[in-house]
């Protein structure tokens, strides 16, 4: 009695495990519900895509999604793509969206614009609705030295056809911080731009800046500029530091030159000092010699002496410091008044 239970229990949980192979491998009720949808496809169909490791269920689903927004998408295509790598919900999902916006978009370039890293649901949904980029603060000078910091808002909408192979957002926002300074910068005067901002809106847009881009640029809107600061009397400043500098140095030079030729002429003194001495010392030789050889005699010598002593005295009168009266003075004085 157990034996013939348990082999009735093995036989049925044998025939479950059977049904489930079948029905995996054979998914009757997709292909049920692809039927009911209006999509042809045979159950000999879904069991290959098993064995090619495609899932019935996203293909099954994606056509469904397909037939009733009234496309007519190709099974081995779809495939085709999953088996590259693509993400084929998004390639649907975007068909449809760009098929209810009138928007001309291929299945071949959707799978291409997938293919390549991008999202093209996103890329379909950001052209029927343009996306706001907010620049960062960009930095220019006027031609009257002020600095000026703006702040821009660009209003862009995906290119479809230049997705694949098309420059990014950074692109974008590179190129109109580069309009922006090259428009504040040829403004005459600061006081220009901050009454026209538009000017620069007017500028930039016609440089055509989306050119070569994934993006096609709808305007751009000056939401901020403020004043920073006079950069053209910073720059003067920073002139007459160096000028001041330089001519500080040229001076140090020139200064620098007089003291070594003042030090050049005290040494050429010295050394006439040095002869001068050296030739008075040859002076009591020549006189010894003098008296040696009988050319000069003792009365001379006196004499010399004398001239000398009158010399000196002379000297010491003619050195006598000024506000004291000399002696000639003074007697001078006493006999004009008799005393």
């Amino acid at each position: 009695m157990n034996s013939s239970v348990l082999i009735i229990i093995a036989i049925g949980v044998a025939s479950l495990f059977g049904l489930w192979i079948i029905f995996y491998f054979i998914p009757v009720g997709l292909w049920f519900t692809a039927l009911l949808s209006g999509v042809r496809i045979s159950l000999l169909q879904l069991v290959l895509m098993r064995w090619r490791k495609v899932p019935p269920n996203v293909i099954v689903r994606s056509l469904i999604s397909s037939t009733k927004a009234g496309l007519k998408l190709n099974r081995d295509e779809l495939e085709a793509h999953y088996l590259a790598g693509g993400n084929v919900v998004s390639v649907v999902n975007a068909l449809i969206s760009a098929d209810k916006a009138n928007m001309n978009l291929d299945f071949k370039v959707a799978t291409a614009i997938n293919l390549a890293g991008r999202d093209v649901l996103e890329a379909v949904q950001m052209s029927v609705n343009p996306k706001v980029i907010d620049t960062p603060p960009v930095t220019a000078v006027a031609k009257d030295g002020i600095q000026l910091i703006a702040k821009a808002r660009v209003t862009v909408r995906a290119n479809i056809k230049q997705l694949v192979g098309g420059a990014g957002e950074e692109t974008v926002l590179a190129r109109v911080g580069e309009g922006v300074v090259s428009s504040i910068g040829s403004a005459a005067s600061h006081k220009s731009v901050l009454e026209n901002p538009d000017s620069i809106s007017k500028l930039v847009l016609g440089k055509g800046l989306d050119s070569g881009t994934a993006f096609e640029i709808l305007s751009i809107d000056i939401a901020d500029i403020d004043v920073g600061k006079n950069i053209g009397a910073v720059l003067q400043m920073d002139q007459a530091n160096a000028d001041k500098n330089i001519a500080q140095a040229k001076a140090e030079e020139r200064r620098a030159m007089a003291v070594a030729t003042e030090q050049e002429m005290k040494a050429k003194a010295q050394e006439a000092r040095a002869k001068v001495i050296e030739a008075e010392a040859q002076i009591p030789l020549a006189m010894a010699e003098a008296f040696r050889s009988g050319n000069l005699g003792i009365m001379d010598y006196y004499k010399f002496k004398n001239i000398q002593a009158d010399t000196r005295m002379r000297e010491s009168i003619s050195d006598v410091p000024s506000g004291k009266p000399r002696k000639d003075d003074k007697d001078e004085d006493l006999s004009k008044t008799g005393k």
